[in-house]
């Protein structure tokens, strides 16, 4: 059944819901999952993106989401000035990509501590979006619930450690997506809960053996912070 978000589409400053509002949740995201404030962004567009963006207000989008702007915001469509008084650095260019969705970017950003995020987005209709990658591992998830992005060790007990603590303070886990480079490596659990995770309980999950960071999204309040 298709909610009125779905109908209506989403509140926003722009000509496309696609190009521009989605646009601008996938730039929120990334600057979300970076953890800090963005001081450049180097910005690969593929497919539709690449060949309507620019007349569609895309790349403004993309900025105003790293800027942390929201698809209403009316200050969007000057996007390059903001992003310029702010001092944050930023490129253009357009890249194919096998088998992806045709409004789909590529961005590489720094945060102002010298963090770096590598992610790859798209943008899925009515200004909803899909996160695909990060930092080379494949992803699948789009802030529809609320969000556990945690970086950790590949090794025996992580999991269940996380899983047990979420479980004693009766938070339900919706779905768990499990990612590494290679075994004993580098890997991602992504996980998305049906209730609100408290600060502190994302704060104890920091502190466990092998926990690499761990970035939160709560959707109710559309806001996001990292631990």
């Amino acid at each position: 059944m298709a909610d009125i978000f779905d109908i209506l589409g989403p509140i926003m400053v722009g000509p496309s819901s696609s190009h521009t509002a989605g646009a601008v949740r996938i730039g929120s995201m990334a600057r979300t999952l970076l953890g800090e404030r963005v001081v450049s962004a180097d910005i690969l567009l593929h497919g539709s993106f690449a060949d309507t963006g620019h007349g569609h207000g895309t790349d403004r989008a993309l900025l105003a989401g790293l800027l942390g702007m929201d698809p209403a915001d009316l200050r969007i469509p000057n996007a390059f000035e903001e992003a310029d008084k702010v001092g944050l650095k930023y490129t253009f260019g357009e890249i194919e990509l096998m088998d992806a969705h045709p409004n789909s970017v590529v961005m590489d950003i720094v945060g102002e501590s010298g963090l770096r995020l590598s992610i790859r987005a798209s943008s899925i209709g009515g200004g909803r979006i899909m996160v695909n990658e990060l930092d080379g591992i494949e992803v699948a998830f789009d802030g529809s619930f609320n969000t556990l992005v945690i970086h950790h060790v590949d090794e025996f007990g992580t999991i269940a450690e996380v899983s047990r603590l979420l479980s004693n303070y009766r938070i339900n886990i919706a779905n768990m997506r499990l990612s590494r480079h290679r075994r004993g490596g580098e890997a991602l659990m992504i996980i998305e809960t049906d209730q609100t995770v408290e600060r502190k309980i994302i704060d104890w999950i920091r502190e466990f053996h092998g926990i690499a960071k761990v970035t939160y999204y709560d959707k109710n309040k559309e806001a996001e912070y990292e631990a």
